[in-house]
């Protein structure tokens, strides 16, 4: 299937690694332009091989999503190289994992300005764009949480929500304005920030990380965990207009594991 993503420019946020590395990756094997952000130092070696494994062009601007400025600055940074906006692919670290009173009020003020704010910056700083051009297609990537509470996730549970009613009343806002607004939520998926969750949740059993990931696929109809490729091929899909009619839709990625009515 042609995803007709050739000439369209994509902005992906916290991109060095995990799901927006593997988001980045795959839209720019579609033809994409690419720019990337993140706080890391990976970031260039990041760009220098989506470059080199797709051919596209890679702009690496580095910045924190949770810092206002920095936002103004990657948006601005990806207008000045290509001249335009398609795609925002919104993505930030997870919140760290706790119960409800392990976590202090300066931890759910850092959660709402890593998670939710950093949301509502991105789009304040690009819908602008996508209206001057009547089009364009916003994919945040959150969390299965929002469909189903994951234990020692308060954080996120809580807070991913908040950003499902940003996108769903943009998606009403915008719609008609020729601008898809969506969110693509995975369970387990093989990254980094499932290892260090299985490590905690490993430390608060007296267990191991590997028998508690035997938990979780245990809980998993197809019986593993997703690959981010799997999952950048699915984000590559629903922000293109091959999924030109998907919209204000908060899309699992999950195996099968959340149970819950959708």
């Amino acid at each position: 299937m042609d995803l007709e993503l050739r000439g369209k420019v994509a902005l992906v946020t916290a991109s060095s690694k995990g799901l927006g590395r593997a988001s980045a990756m795959a839209l720019a094997a579609e033809g994409a332009q690419i720019a990337i952000s993140a706080r890391s130092a990976a970031l260039e070696k990041t760009a220098v091989e989506i470059g080199a494994a797709t051919g596209a062009q890679v702009l690496a601007v580095r910045g924190d999503v949770s810092v206002a400025a920095d936002v103004a600055h990657m948006v601005a940074a990806t207008m000045e190289r290509f001249g335009q906006i398609d795609i925002l692919v919104i993505n930030a670290g997870g919140p760290p994992p706790g119960s409800f009173l392990s976590l202090t009020i300066d931890q759910w003020e850092q959660a709402l300005q890593l998670t939710l704010l950093s949301a509502v910056r991105l789009c304040h700083a690009v819908v602008p764009h996508m209206l001057q051009r009547s089009s364009g297609s916003i994919v945040a990537i959150q969390s299965a949480s929002v469909k189903q509470p994951v234990d020692n996730l308060i954080l996120s549970n809580s807070v991913r929500l908040a950003v499902i009613g940003l996108l769903k009343s943009l998606a009403v806002e915008l719609g008609p304005h020729g601008i898809r607004v969506n969110s693509l939520n995975p369970s387990f998926t093989q990254t980094e920030r499932i290892d260090q969750l299985l490590a905690a949740r490993a430390a608060a059993n007296h267990s191991t990380p590997a028998a508690e990931a035997d938990k979780v696929t245990a809980g998993i109809p197809l019986g593993r965990m997703g690959t981010p490729e799997e999952f950048g091929r699915t984000l590559a899909w629903l922000a293109s207009p091959a999924a030109s009619y998907v919209h204000g839709q908060a899309v699992l990625f999950d195996g099968g594991a959340v149970r819950v009515p959708l």
